[in-house]
């Protein structure tokens, strides 16, 4: 079940990238479930990571190899996670790292490796090996399509974005792919996201835009309030386009790649909301007349994580109680209840510390009908803003869960 038009696109090749999907069979057979991207030398590459403390052994492994060497190959299986494995999962890791290695000739600190699926099984690491020679000799950059479909789980739809710019005379494309439905709160990321772009980017500078790009995308999605063991968005730059490298956070050429870059992030992320386990509704909850970021935020998630106005939106249900309490348990220092407004869309239910003489239950029931609804918060204390998109809680999101390891 989804919501929202989030069709994948035609995929414009990014000079410098290739890649794949193939079957392995690690949950099931004929599914493509693991992904290779080979990178052009010299691309720089950056990355945020859960900080989950059950990290995935693929996420410290990542963490250790961005740190030692030029990556030049990603590999991503799906249907396992290889989290809570101990020193075997490490392992593992790192024998699926040298085996491409292996094949290669490059360093095994020059791979990064990715997993997604069930937590606490042993990763079949021996599928994963055998399946390489086959991804390594069938990775093209015509492949975004396999490999969005690739990572995916409990996704009903892949996810993709792909867009060109133009810059004294030359064609600089941005593309990305995401996994997510379920376990989403990221807390730094998306479950697993990996967008790309044939710009020379700085490495320093690099890691500085995927930051701050997953702060105002990623971070700001839940679906269920869980931060998975696994969560990991990766940002490349391969340089391939005949332009000068981008070092500094200014001038018109690198504000022309972080409005694409952090486009192509929100669009990402509101792709993974739309696709959320059972969702029937894609919610926004926009908080603003905040002190500081943080009770914003504080405000926005004690709305989007709260069961009883996540039933109600399922429900189309305009019990708008639920909204005032869980704004008044956010914990924002002092908070005025008569200064707060709430809207549905732009219908005003709640000023002055209760209902909004105008409101009428009928015009409550008319928004909750819709399939995208605002939730709008002014807490009349300052100027901060702050957006966090979530979804509804169903029947179906529960059975999803509870046939999840079947």
């Amino acid at each position: 079940m989804a919501v929202g038009e989030y069709p994948f696109p035609s995929m414009h090749p990014v000079a410098g990238v290739k890649l794949t999907a193939v079957c392995a069979g690690i949950k099931r057979q004929n599914r493509r479930d693991v992904v290779l991207f080979e990178l052009a030398e010299g691309s720089t590459v950056a990355g945020v990571f859960t900080k989950n403390a059950f990290c995935a052994a693929p996420v410290t492994l990542c963490k250790a190899h961005l740190a030692a060497a030029p990556i030049r190959y990603l590999v991503i299986n799906s249907g396992n996670a290889n989290a809570c494995t101990g020193e075997q999962g490490l392992r593992d890791a790192k024998a699926t790292c040298e085996a491409i290695a292996q094949q290669t000739g490059v360093k095994p600190e020059q791979v990064l490796p990715f997993s997604t699926g069930v937590i606490g099984e042993p990763l079949p690491v021996a599928k994963i090996i055998a399946a390489i020679p086959e991804a390594l000799a069938n990775a093209t950059e015509q492949g975004w399509t396999d490999a969005g479909a690739g990572i995916m789980t409990t996704d009903t739809r892949p996810k993709g974005f792909s867009q060109q710019i133009e810059y004294q005379g030359k064609t600089i494309t941005v593309n990305g792919i995401a996994k997510g439905a379920g376990m989403i709160k990221p807390n730094m990321a998306t479950m697993l996201g990996y967008i790309a772009t044939d710009a020379k980017i700085a490495q320093s500078l690099l890691q500085q835009l995927a930051r701050e790009a997953a702060d105002k995308s990623f971070n700001r999605i839940t679906i269920d309030g869980d931060t998975s063991t696994n969560d990991s968005c990766i940002l490349i730059a391969t340089g391939q386009v005949d332009l000068p490298e981008v070092n500094k956070p200014e001038g018109e050429l690198y504000e022309k790649l972080k409005d694409i870059i952090f486009a192509a992030y929100i669009h990402l992320a509101k792709s993974i909301v739309s696709d959320g386990e059972g969702a029937t509704k894609f919610v926004t909850v926009a908080v603003n007349g905040g002190a500081n970021r943080d009770e914003c935020l504080d405000v926005a998630y004690a709305v989007a994580h709260s069961p009883l106005i996540k039933t109600a939106l399922f429900a189309s249900d305009p019990n708008w109680g639920r909204i005032v309490a869980a704004i008044g348990y956010a914990g924002v220092p002092d908070l005025d209840a008569t200064k707060v407004r709430v809207h549905l869309n732009d219908v005003l239910i709640v000023e002055n510390g209760g209902r909004a003489t105008s409101y009428t239950e009928e015009q409550g029931q008319a928004v909750m009908k819709g399939e995208d609804i605002a939730i709008r918060i002014d807490l009349g204390r300052g100027n901060v803003a702050e957006t966090v998109w979530t979804t509804d809680l169903s029947y179906e999101y529960v059975r999803i869960n509870a046939d999840y390891r079947s």
